[in-house]
């Protein structure tokens, strides 16, 4: 059973002009495993686009929003071995998430070159 659902689009250029800033948002937002893996591409600014999406969608697919007790860049996306992206959950995140008694979560992420999506499912 469906116990939420989020999606969320952003635009590249936004997510571009605030990474490439030494403002500290990258290290705010993203792990440094996504830090890795985003600046290991070509279009860079795509990839944390949508990585960013897909925490959003998280959040809505909760059904509360940014919930207390998290953090984004303890929110990670990573990829099997056939390249499907999952969530993975670190420090307090992991300790809020699993006393939330989530069912399956899943992720989808799309991007072009000025637009990024993502959708989230969680199961009961």
């Amino acid at each position: 059973m469906i116990r939420g659902i989020g999606i969320d689009m952003i635009e590249v250029e936004r997510i571009a002009l605030k990474v490439g800033k030494d403002s500290g948002f990258r290290e705010l937002v993203f792990s440094q495993d996504e830090i890795d893996y985003c600046e290991s591409k070509t279009h860079c600014a795509e990839h944390y686009a949508a990585r960013f999406a897909a925490k959003e969608a998280f959040f809505k697919a909760l059904g509360t929003g940014w919930k207390n007790g998290t953090a984004f860049n303890e929110i990670e996306i990573v990829h099997d071995t056939e390249g499907c992206p999952h969530l993975r959950f670190k420090g307090e995140t992991a300790k809020t998430v699993e006393s939330l008694k989530l069912g399956k979560i899943i992720v989808s992420l799309s991007h072009i070159k000025t637009v990024a999506t993502a959708i989230v499912i969680i199961e009961s």
